[in-house]
């Protein structure tokens, strides 16, 4: 016997997880866009972090893990700082990050960095590139 789960219910499932990852409330957004204006990696990003902010309040997750959006984000707190709503979109950026790693999908592989840029990039910067990018 399967079981088939609708593409509703998988939204409603995407969104309480991040909610329960972030502890945050994804409808204190209200779009206003200064996390977008602020965010220092903001012109690196394919979608704007507040489009990011829709399209999780929404449920839309293959939209998202299809951005490279949550993982240019560098959880600097910018957004954080100036939100006035207080929304915490780096913590909500870590919850969705967790949740494609949670799923086995490395956003890179070690293997394909060659041998002399291993050598040359500072340690710390790849074991901590390596936290945030593969599970």
């Amino acid at each position: 016997m399967s079981v088939t789960i609708s593409p509703k219910r998988l939204r409603r499932e995407f969104v309480r997880k991040i909610k329960e990852i972030s502890g945050q409330n994804l409808h204190l957004c209200y779009q206003c866009g200064m996390c977008s204006g602020i965010c220092p990696a903001a012109s690196n990003m394919d979608l704007p972090p507040r489009q990011i902010i829709e399209l999780a309040r929404l449920g839309l997750e293959e939209e998202i893990a299809n951005s490279k959006t949550v993982w240019i984000c560098a959880s600097c707190l910018a957004c954080t700082v100036n939100c006035p709503r207080g929304f915490d979109l780096s913590k909500m950026m870590e919850a969705i990050r967790l949740l494609t790693l949670r799923k086995n999908i490395d956003h890179i592989s070690p293997e394909e960095i060659s041998p002399e840029e291993r050598c040359e990039l500072p340690q710390i910067a790849m074991i901590s590139g390596l936290r945030k990018f593969t599970g």
